[in-house]
């Protein structure tokens, strides 16, 4: 929960910021009887035009589904690193003995050159005792059984997530947020445990996740590829980081692999990650984000299988909503303010959404048979109603493949849970921009089903 002096100014700077990005973008359409009529692409259609008949054919629409988003919008995805290489560099106990604090510095190259990501687990501990047992000097989980877990991407490094020292500062290049006490691209000990202050839009309910029986993983995304603000800035530094690691970018292709691909793709390698530690069930997976991060986590579930659940909260124009329905973000405010979230092809789409070959929902259609529960709140800007509709379109794919859809609802009032289905849901709220207490309580209650807990 949030404190609505904190949450409003929130808005108001991000509202303040999208405004900059924009100026030369086309103006945010913010009237529904604005919305033109707009034909959208049968996900149980061939490009062909040839119609599936069977469930068995649906790997097949999948992947090209996913080749279309690869060539006309989130261009191509990176390759499989050459290694992954895990070093656990801090161990210890949190939450009182209740939780199991570890620390992992990954390389993808097997001579631990080249860049790095660092990631934090923290584990759930079922005590048995009065206090945890310790063994030679390290914390000994006593759960008993493997536990689900949640992977997700922070935004300004994991010492925000908890108020421990020993968690070091991410050094890489950050957005400035005087919200943040971030100034000079750097990141300080003001921004230690922000996530776990109430008056933050996004409070990080720790506590309540472990005690729900779920391991937490997450790495910070821009030491991962930084996420500048400015067009040159964008050019400079946003292909740093894990782009080190692939071929350089050809100017003339206009499918070359973008930001969000690059997230997606690191998800994908904490996911590796959590296959090699004991005490996780890797199988019950869970990858979610908020705005940016959460066209991140979609974009990795759908091109990676092994994610069990995805939950995607507030995604904003380029996730979830419809583009040709063109409200609130639309491609030309993407392209002009995010050149390196999108390939160049997906430019051709400015003032042209009517031309698209596909739309957002085909990339929640693309999820199947798997799960995913989207989250949205209530700003024109991100079109929540364009969430579920993009849910309600792409509902035929898990009918199709003998699951329960999207149920049949109208769009859903504020905190209604009635369009959560067992495979496919859409939940809004109101109140400000961020993962609040609500989202995660739908988002652990959405993966128990999944998960038969």
């Amino acid at each position: 929960m949030t404190s609505g002096k904190v949450g409003a100014t929130h808005v108001i700077a991000l509202l303040g910021l999208v405004a900059a990005f924009t100026a030369f973008a086309r103006k945010p359409n913010y009237d529904e009887a604005k919305v033109a009529p707009y034909t959208l692409e049968d996900p149980l259609m061939f490009a062909d035009g040839k119609r599936l008949t069977s469930p068995e054919q649906w790997p097949a629409r999948r992947a090209e589904i996913l080749e279309i988003f690869e060539r006309e919008m989130y261009g191509r995805t990176p390759p499989p690193p050459e290694a992954v290489v895990t070093e656990m560099f801090e161990e210890g106990i949190t939450l009182a003995g209740l939780g199991i604090r570890r620390q992992y510095r990954m390389w993808f190259r097997k001579d631990k050159s080249g860049p790095h990501v660092d990631w934090i687990l923290f584990l759930p501990n079922r005590i048995q005792g009065t206090r945890p047992k310790v063994k030679d000097g390290r914390p000994i989980c006593e759960n008993k059984g493997k536990c689900p877990v949640i992977l997700f991407l922070n935004y300004r490094g994991n010492l925000e997530l908890v108020s421990e020292e020993c968690v070091p500062l991410q050094q890489g290049w950050v957005r400035n947020n005087p919200q943040f006490d971030i100034a000079d691209h750097r990141v300080t000990e003001k921004s230690r445990a922000r996530m776990r202050r109430t008056d933050n839009a996004s409070p990080f309910p720790l506590e309540a996740i472990l005690a729900r029986g779920y391991a937490v993983m997450s790495a910070c995304y821009c030491e991962v590829s930084p996420d500048p603000t400015t067009e040159s800035e964008q050019e400079r530094l946003a292909y740093t980081g894990v782009f080190d690691l692939w071929e350089k970018r050809d100017p003339a292709r206009t499918d070359n692999t973008t930001a969000l691909g690059a997230w997606a793709w690191t998800l994908s390698r904490g996911l590796d990650l959590a296959l090699t530690i004991p005490e996780i069930d890797a199988r019950q997976s869970v990858v979610t984000g908020c705005s940016r991060l959460a066209k991140a986590a979609l974009l990795a579930a759908s091109r990676d299988e092994r994610f069990a659940v995805c939950v995607p909260n507030q995604t904003g124009g380029g996730g979830v909503p419809l583009a040709k329905r063109d409200f609130g973000e639309n491609v030309s405010t993407e392209m002009k303010a995010f050149t390196h979230w999108y390939c160049k092809a997906y430019g051709k789409y400015i003032d042209n959404e009517a031309a698209m070959k596909f739309d957002q929902h085909l990339l929640v259609a693309s999820i199947a048979p798997r799960r995913i529960l989207v989250e949205g709140f209530n700003s024109d800007w991100f079109d929540t109603k364009g969430e579920y509709l993009s849910c309600k379109a792409a509902s035929v794919v898990w009918t199709f493949l003998g699951l329960k859809g999207l149920p049949e609802e109208p769009f859903p009032e504020n905190f209604s849970t009635s369009c959560v289905g067992p495979y496919l849901g859409y939940v809004r709220r109101g109140g400000d921009h961020g993962i609040s207490g609500h989202d995660w309580l739908w988002m652990l209650d959405f993966a128990d089903r999944a998960f038969g807990r």
